[in-house]
């Protein structure tokens, strides 16, 4: 602004500057924008003094006196909104924040990738050297000021930061997490020293630049001795308070219990007691986490940060209840004993003045007209302006009434045919005028009322899709709306189809577009007159109105209605004939269509009509007109006083002497006040007298509710209320005197309309009257309202038809009031006063707060730069039984991640310190990007409703919900002293079973099994090779579906040969040595392993490394082969190659490598003698797995426990060599191994073999094997099912073509280790049931460990059951059936019958003591199959001991039983099994290792997940896991970056909804980010693992606070 005081700019370049300041500060352009074409302006003025930069030369400016600089900001720095502007409010707010100071919030800041910030902010940075700093007055201080000039004015080592430097800065001042603190200042002074260093916080200066300045001497006001307090100092971050030592620094801090509240310092657990200096949290340094284990990332120091910020939460601890173990009740806020009652008497009705009856007052508005087009035709009614703000048209009296007529005429006439016009009397029309062109619209609404048809006003459709059209759409259908009228030019403009015509738009009604121009009109005939009548009930017209939550309702207006309103107006206003109005406001609805377009024809004024469009252009336009017009009437919001303001400085002649009455249509709004007393103190010198300034409140619904009257007698003080807001949210009226911190200041809004009623109800329930000192909803009887909402009867009677009762219960009246949605009471003398508005009214924790006032104070907040002024939404969303409150904000293209970040957590402290409730959300968007209204507001509902659908894609997010959520449950205490007899003894009392089942006995089935005679699996295919040569045991087939080998008795049998003498001759291996097969899927695995049964060697199956990713496979396999101590590694060629390559070597050492023999070229000869074990219990093969927690675990597998488990499957399954079983599985472990390379040589049936990754190539090659051999027992993975429920959802229809038919199958088994996929196994079932699958069909198996296999749906026997039990009981670890669908339900499947020869019971995990049917606990088995052990390199063996033979501590204590570690219950159904007993059946709900401790509960994280992957549909995966108590959610975002952060509230909400907990870390990453293994299932522990090392490289990191 500098350059426009002292330069000598010609006029048309300083109103150029004024409206692209205007637009900067709209959103319209960028700064960048700006900036270029303000340059562009001023460039050829601008001198330049020899050797002065010219950033410089910017500071040097003269002062400037105080009392204008405090008006007179300039705008494109973003000021706060005028309309919200109090320096009362803003003290109150810096007071505030400076209280907050003492107790600094220690908030991590959220990181976030680069690519995305560039994308937003990398324009956005101006790099210092090149950076205009201009120094403005930012203080809000008294007026006895001096303001700064020379002193503190960087030099030029400001401009010397490297690029290089300052690039750097660009891009990781994001990502590192330094937050830097602009603190406020404190409340009180704020001199030259506080405006440095608001310099300082609006300009991004290096460090260097910080230096230089903090050599300087400022001067500034002193307080207590001390110059005022203010962080100059290098790179001021947040600073901990001291720390205190701790006691105990084992446990992680718990986020969960709630500390006392009497100390405001945040803990910090340390290992040292020696105070240090806190280490810097961007320079990942070692620091300690939780566990006092140091952690070098940056990661965990941030969690650790947030964690320390949890610690002590402000809201006070929650209170005891008694609470059942399954109900979890939310906590009932418990209203505080303190707060204020109100304790005036009822108040009374307030009945307005008697309407004046006046002789020659029109008996109608179209009387009105008539008398006027005919006695003076030529009077002037309407001026229009163009946006040069030259008079573009004036409508005269005489012509609108011509027009009118004409238009009537036609809409009655002219449209259908004469025995069927489209339009009749009383129908309703749609009028569709731009807001630049009212008289096209007044000749419309005027034809329509003498047509005796209802016109519906309405916004112009722009494009298909605006927000909010379609809620209009709806309002026209229900209106019935067929026909809608519109100009000309308008219609030119509408978007069209390819032929012309105007589409139909979202949600609209059919309609016929009617041009009113009078050009394509027909001229009535001489003889038609309309008919006019004098007012009656018939609907004049319907005004829209949007509700809160985005529907549009129409309130209908009567005609008798209509014209009360405009005599009440006249009388109210004086209004006189030929008075000139000039109207600012939207002339289609409300104040701007009754005064402007109604009131002003009865009394036959003169309009002069300012577009929104010349506004934008020239803000001064409304006053100028006042004075070239010398006019008595203006009607504006103040938004309009605000732009005079901000453009009043260049005009010299202003004369507003002429004003008798300045109508302020948005007086209703608290924060208008502001507006009108600056606009007060700047124009009184130009004639502006004080008691023309006229607030009015109005609703869509009561019309004016109450105006102040313009009174010629100054000396009647307008009436002022400082009201505390602590006692508004309680609905109580107490005028503020101690703390002037938090309060409203409000103005009355005169008192109420001629002829009217009007009391105060109370906002919810009966419509009780007020006490004198209470807030409620003002109620107001009178003709001049709305009637209805147009076709709604149940919302009309509870707003049009309301009857207030006195506190005896008796109606104070018979006419019935409406409501006005206004909250408001009345004062003394009668006087309204609104404290705000039903629609921004937010009920949290039982206190009452209004959008409005927390808007005003976020916009208090300095510096203002970050956020456009007036681009504000707060709304308030249900999360957990309670409304939560959410701050939208549209963010500056300038400004950086950590400004906006520093600005945010203020403007959290600020709405805290004020209103003393917490903000749940506060997000910053890209500018330009709120949905807007037509007249360029914010569109509130729309904001809403995209936040709520995850599509307002903020830049910025920050979430509180561990301050704002009180109401969670109580945290579960377990009972410690509860021993396992007492529960069995309870269990036995209540008559609960304890939960045992067990399989068929294997001893006393007696079959015909050849096999039982031969301990050893080597004997069995000696003795097939012998008896069955021929049989084929194996088929493998290709990605094609052809055979690409097969395998007989004895070709397997002589090829173990080869095998067992390849490894006797060139491995020269000894009995029990251990070789690991390192194969892809296939028969030369199956061959191996026998041939090193054969040689007496102990085999170990290992996946091969992936070709294509060598570095992470060749670790895993490597490792296997070093903890399984294996002698020798044994082959195929290929993988030989691999194991030998460049990429191997740069993978792991190879020469640590065992010899590897490679089996592609086998010898001749057999070896000397088969070998045969000496002892059936020694080791027969090991096998192992990576488990879901991260684990590689080998167990071992001994002859017995091998047998036993190929005939407890045979048995199970009904295998025998005339049957075929599909095998679709990984043969590297588990029960996947045992299917592919055992059952069939155990069995004699024979197995097709399909490799899971030829599916990859080919979807359907699974099923189509499974129909094209007639299959009857398939086993399949949960990958595969998955890639073949993908892969051919919409192929179903060709492969029935091709053949596919799946009737045949009996069981369809997923081999899992986990709590079966009901989803997934259930859209499989359906997919596949129009090729024959049948549902029952499908079902899945369990095993682990310790026991490879203890559930599998075998032929025989019940169906597999679904039940469905309380999630919340769950969590408690007991189980409470209850009915499909109810709330908190979880479905669970069972996991296949229990195998012949297993027993199980459910034990609980800590105690070891056995459980009841009706508990969740540990899954022990004992079976001849149970693995005999871990193999281990480091022999653990009290993990040994625990896992493999544990006894009961109570009840059965001989049996041994090995521990699964997973968790399940048994459930007894009604159900029978072959033996004609009831069926037991396990339920497995997750495992022991991956369940997470949160609040004393214990939550599966499947459950969260399931329940996170359902909010949006861009969430691909998700996986959750804990860190020191805080829950951390992983989410793969397939879609564009910008849905990241759209992400962070959603996750927070559903898993709050549903599982009652608070989301600590949100992390966004790349879809295949969380790491799966083999089986399918993640491994969230090498998740934690990567993202406590920082390695996951996420799209963005939210903790919430």
């Amino acid at each position: 602004m500098a350059d426009r005081d002292t330069l000598p700019l010609p006029l048309e370049v300083r109103a150029r500057l004024a409206e692209l300041e205007l637009e900067l500060s709209e959103g319209d352009i960028t700064q960048k924008g700006y900036e270029k074409k303000r340059a562009k302006l001023i460039g050829a003025y601008l001198p330049h003094p020899p050797g002065v930069e010219p950033s410089v030369q910017a500071e040097r400016r003269p002062p400037v006196t105080p009392s204008s600089s405090r008006y007179h900001r300039r705008r494109s720095s973003g000021t706060r909104d005028e309309r919200y502007r109090s320096d009362v409010h803003t003290e109150a707010v810096q007071a505030a924040l400076a209280k907050h100071k003492e107790r600094k919030m220690a908030v991590p800041m959220p990181s976030k990738r680069r690519s995305l910030v560039v994308q937003t902010s990398m324009d956005a940075y101006t790099p210092p050297g090149e950076e205009h700093m201009t120094i403005q007055d930012t203080s809000s201080g008294s007026d006895g000021e001096g303001s700064l000039h020379g002193e503190g004015t960087p030099t030029s080592s400001h401009g010397s930061i490297s690029m290089e430097h300052w690039i750097s800065r660009a891009i990781h001042g994001s990502t590192t997490s330094s937050t830097t603190s602009s603190s406020s200042t404190q409340s009180g002074g704020s001199g030259a020293a506080g405006r440095l260093a608001d310099v300082l916080a609006q300009t991004h200066v290096g460090p260097l630049a910080y230096l230089s300045l903090k050599r300087k001497k400022v001067p500034g006001p002193v307080e207590n001795g001390n110059s005022l307090r203010r962080s100059c100092e290098f790179g001021s971050e947040l600073v901990w308070p001291p720390l205190e030592p701790e006691e105990n620094h084992s446990a992680p801090p718990d986020v969960t219990s709630y500390a006392s509240e009497h100390s405001a310092q945040v803990e910090r657990p340390q290992v040292s007691t020696t105070p240090r200096p806190t280490t810097k949290y961007g320079n990942a340094e070692l620091m300690e986490t939780g566990d006092g284990v140091p952690v070098s990332s940056r990661v965990s120091a941030k969690i650790q940060q947030l964690v320390n910020t949890l610690k002590r939460p402000k809201r006070p601890p929650l209170r005891e209840f008694f609470v059942d173990d399954f109900e979890e009740l939310l906590e009932v806020q418990q209203p505080d004993p303190n707060q204020p009652r109100p304790e005036g008497a009822q108040m009374l009705a307030i009945r307005g003045e008697q309407m004046g009856v006046v002789t020659n007052w029109p008996p109608s508005l179209e009387a009105a007209l008539q008398r006027w087009g005919t006695i003076s035709p030529k009077a002037p009614c309407l001026t229009t302006m163009d946006t040069n703000g030259k008079a573009l048209y004036v409508l005269t009296y005489g012509k609108l009434w011509t027009r009118s007529m004409k238009v009537a005429y036609n809409i009655l006439h002219k449209l259908g045919t004469k025995q069927e016009p489209m339009l009749r009397p009383g129908d309703r029309v749609a009028l569709v005028f731009p807001n630049n062109d009212p008289a096209a619209f007044m000749v419309a609404f005027y034809g329509c009322l003498l047509a005796e048809v209802v016109p519906v006003p309405i916004e112009v459709p722009l494009t298909r899709k605006d927000a909010g059209s379609q809620q209009i759409g709806f309002l026209l259908g229900s209106c019935g709306v067929t026909v809608a009228l519109t100009s000309d030019a308008c219609h030119k403009g509408l978007p069209k189809s390819p032929t012309g015509e105007i589409p139909q738009f979202k949600g609209w009604p059919k309609l016929l577009w009617f041009v009113t121009e009078s050009k394509h009109l027909s001229k009535p005939p001489r003889d038609w007159y309309p008919h006019i009548k004098d007012a009656n009930n018939d609907t004049a017209y319907i005004e829209y109105k949007t509700c809160k939550d985005g529907s549009v309702l129409g309130v209908t207006v009567m005609r008798i209605a209509m014209l009360t309103h405009c005599q009440g107006l006249t009388q109210s206003c004086c209004y006189a004939e030929a008075e000139t109005i000039v109207n600012v406001l939207d002339f289609k609805k409300d104040v701007g269509l009754w005064h402007g377009i109604l009131t002003s024809v009865m009394n036959m004024m003169h309009v002069i009509s300012i577009p929104y469009s010349l506004m934008k252009v020239n803000p001064l336009s409304w006053i100028q007109k006042v004075c070239q017009y010398k006019a008595k009437v203006a009607c504006v919001k103040s938004r309009d006083m605000h732009w005079a303001l901000v453009a009043h400085r260049d005009q010299r002649d202003i004369d507003l002497s002429s004003l008798r009455m300045l109508l302020v249509a948005d007086g209703s709004n608290p924060w208008s006040i502001s507006s009108c007393d600056a606009f007060l103190n700047v124009f009184q010198s130009k004639g502006l007298r004080a008691e023309v300034i006229c607030p009015c409140a109005s609703s869509p619904e009561a019309l004016t509710v109450a105006i102040r009257r313009p009174t010629d007698d100054c000396n009647l003080p307008p009436g002022r209320g400082v009201l505390s807001m602590h006692g508004l949210s309680y609905g109580v009226i107490r005028v503020d005197t101690e703390e002037k911190l938090s309060v409203l200041t409000v103005q009355d809004v005169g008192t109420v309309m001629p002829g009217a009623l009007m009391c105060v109800v109370k906002p919810d329930g009966v419509p009780q009257l007020c006490k004198t000192d209470e807030i409620g909803e003002v109620c107001v009887c009178s003709i001049a309202t709305g009637t209805s909402y147009y076709g709604l009867s149940g919302m009309t009677k509870n707003t049009f038809e309301v009857f207030p009762m006195s506190s005896s219960g008796a109606p104070i009246s018979e006419y019935p009031f409406t409501r006005t949605g206004l909250l408001g009471f009345v004062g003394p003398g009668g006087l309204a006063f609104i404290a705000g508005k039903m629609d921004g009214l937010m009920v949290v924790a039982g206190r009452r707060h209004n959008a409005d006032d927390i808007v005003a104070t976020a916009l208090a907040v300095e510096p203002m730069k970050f956020v456009y002024r007036g681009r504000i939404a707060v709304f308030s969303i249900t999360v957990l039984h309670d409304e939560r409150i959410v701050v939208v904000a549209e963010q500056r293209p300038d400004s950086t991640e950590e400004d906006s970040f520093q600005w945010m957590s203020r403007v959290l402290q600020a709405i805290d310190g004020i209103h003393q409730v917490g903000v749940y959300c506060l997000a910053l968007v890209p500018s330009n990007t709120l949905p807007k209204t037509p007249l360029g507001g914010i569109h509130l509902s729309e904001t809403k409703q995209q936040f709520l659908e995850g599509s307002l894609h903020p830049c910025n997010v920050l979430m509180c919900p561990h301050t704002c959520v009180s109401n969670l449950p109580k945290p579960r205490q377990k009972q410690p002293e509860i021993g396992p007899a007492s529960v069995m003894v309870g269990n036995l009392v209540s008559g609960k079973r304890i939960a045992q089942a067990s399989g068929r006995d294997l001893g006393q089935m007696e079959d015909n099994d050849q096999a039982r005679k031969f301990l050893f699996l080597s004997e069995v295919l000696q003795w097939r090779a012998q008896t069955t040569p021929d049989h084929v045991l194996y088929t493998l087939l290709n990605s094609r579906g052809a055979i690409a080998s097969s395998l007989t008795c004895l070709q397997l049998h002589k090829r173990a040969e080869k095998i067992a003498a390849l490894l006797a001759e060139r491995g020269h291996l000894q009995d029990g040595d251990h070789v690991a097969l390192v194969y892809p899927p296939g028969i030369d695995l199956i061959a191996a392993f026998y041939g090193c049964l054969y040689c007496g060697c102990v085999p170990i199956t290992v996946r091969p490394p992936h070709p294509q990713n060598i570095a992470t496979t060749l670790p895993t396999v490597k490792m296997i082969v070093e903890v399984s101590r294996s002698a020798c590694v044994m082959t195929s060629q290929a993988i030989c190659k691999l194991l030998r390559s460049k990429e191997a070597t740069a993978a792991v050492d190879v020469r640590t490598w065992p010899p590897v023999l490679d089996t592609d070229d086998l010898p001749k000869k057999k070896p000397p003698h088969l070998q045969k074990p000496s002892n059936p219990d020694t080791l027969a093969y090991l096998d192992f797995s990576v488990s879901t927690t991260g684990m590689l675990a080998g167990v071992k597998m001994s002859h017995t426990a091998t047998s036993a488990f190929c005939r407890s499957i045979k048995l199970q399954c009904e295998l025998y060599p005339s049957r075929e079983v599909a095998i679709c599985l990984d043969p590297y472990c588990g029960l996947g191994f045992v299917l592919w390379c055992l059952c069939s040589v155990y069995s004699g049936h024979q197995s097709i073999l399909i490799p899971p990754s030829e599916l990859e190539v080919n979807p359907a090659l699974w099923l189509m094997a499974v129909s094209q051999y007639r299959v009857r027992d398939t086993f399949c993975s949960y990958s595969v099912m998955e890639l073949c429920t993908k892969g051919l959802g919409l192929q179903t229809e060709q492969l029935k073509t091709r053949g596919l038919d799946l009737s045949r199958v009996r069981t369809c088994v997923v081999v899992a280790e986990e709590r079966p996929r009901i989803a997934l196994t259930q859209s499989f079932s359906k997919l596949f049931k129009d090729l024959g699958l049948h549902p029952r069909a499908v079902s899945t198996s369990f095993g682990c460990r310790v026991n490879l296999a203890i559930c599998l749906q075998g032929t025989s026997g019940p169906d597999p059951t679904t039940v469905f039990v309380d999630m919340r009981a769950l969590r408690h670890d007991r189980v409470r059936l209850v009915e499909r669908g109810s709330p908190h339900s979880l479905p669970l499947m069972e996991s296949g019958k229990i195998l012949p020869g297993v027993r199980i019971i459910i034990a609980n995990p800590e105690t070891k003591g056995p459980l009841g049917d009706s508990h969740l606990g540990e899954i022990w088995v004992h079976s001849s199959h149970n693995a005999s052990g871990y193999f281990t390199v480091y022999g653990d063996e009290s993990l040994q001991s625990d896992h493999f033979s544990s006894r009961l501590s109570f009840g059965d204590t001989q049996t041994v039983w090995a521990r699964t570690g997973y968790l399940g219950f048994l459930r007894r159904t009604e159900l029978t099994d072959a033996s004609g007993e009831r069926h037991d059946a396990l339920y497995v709900v997750g495992a022991l290792d991956e369940a997470m401790e949160l609040r004393g509960m214990r939550y599966h994280p499947i459950d969260i997940e399931t329940s996170v992957i359902r909010t949006h549909k861009s969430i691909m995966e998700c996986a959750v896991f804990t860190w020191t108590n805080l829950l951390v959610v992983v989410v793969e975002l397939d879609g564009s970056e910008q849905e990241a952060l759209d992400l962070v509230p959603l996750v927070t909400n559903s898993v709050l909804e549903e599982h009652y907990l608070i989301v600590g870390v949100v992390v966004v990453v790349d879809v295949g980010v969380i790491p799966i293994n083999s089986r399918g299932e993640k491994q969230r522990m090498h998740l934690r693992d990567g993202f406590l090392a920082d390695q996951l490289d996420p799209i963005y990191v939210a903790y919430n606070m």
